[in-house]
């Protein structure tokens, strides 16, 4: 069995280098492979990422920022593994939690599981940013009828054939509340395990606005209603 670990990125030199050592550091029941989408960044990310080249490692570029959904689109079509990760290349979140959402697939079976920073312990995260995650989850559960603790969480673990079966349309931040609205409404279980979260600031490298949230929000909406 293979884990392909996907993640975009974009001007993330500062935190690259350690995301990736501390994911080739965990020990993992299955093979795994790094699938990094380098989507337009301007700073060192593609010289980090030469210097950081292997067998378990594929690089794909954007010429130009293209945004974190369709990074990961891109990216969908050079995962190889079984099971699909999505990892953000900041130090927001910690590999170490991994083998949790491996665990909890093999248990249950279910079709994805998230790590639920909300069952778990948080960091750093600002009170309006928590109330947005909170009303997310909410959204979806109201909306789709499964109870989900944390719907925007980055970590979320997938059967391959699965996420690859759905018809994403995403371009920035709508892929999680998208990936999200259309595995509850074909009918699939989403599990959720508790992981830790580090938040970081705008200074710090952070992209997600407002705007992002109110997107998000959309997003759970209009695909509860139409395909």
């Amino acid at each position: 069995m293979k884990l392909s670990l996907l993640i975009p990125a974009h001007n993330e030199a500062a935190t690259l280098e350690e995301v990736i050592r501390r994911i080739r550091a965990v020990p993992l029941p299955v093979q795994r492979e790094i699938v990094m989408v380098d989507d337009g960044s301007t700073d060192a990310t593609s010289e980090i990422l030469k210097r950081l080249s292997g067998p378990d490692l594929c690089v794909v570029r954007h010429p130009k920022n293209r945004g974190k959904g369709a990074a990961l689109r891109t990216g969908l079509e050079y995962c190889t593994g079984d099971y699909i990760l999505i990892h953000d290349a900041d130090l927001e979140y910690f590999p170490e939690d991994i083998p949790k959402l491996l665990e909890a697939e093999e248990k249950t079976g279910a079709a994805a599981v998230y790590g639920s920073r909300f069952q778990g312990e948080i960091r750093g995260m600002r009170p309006i940013n928590r109330l947005a995650n909170r009303l997310l989850a909410w959204a979806a559960t109201l909306l789709y009828g499964q109870r989900i603790t944390d719907e925007a969480t980055a970590y979320k673990l997938f059967r391959a054939e699965t996420l690859k079966g759905l018809p994403l349309r995403c371009e920035r931040f709508e892929f999680c509340p998208e990936v999200t609205a259309k595995l509850l409404k074909s009918g699939e279980r989403i599990v959720e395990v508790p992981i830790r979260y580090a938040g970081r600031t705008a200074e710090e490298g952070k992209k997600i606005t407002w705007r992002d949230g109110v997107e998000a929000f959309w997003t759970l909406l209009k695909y509860r209603f139409r395909d």
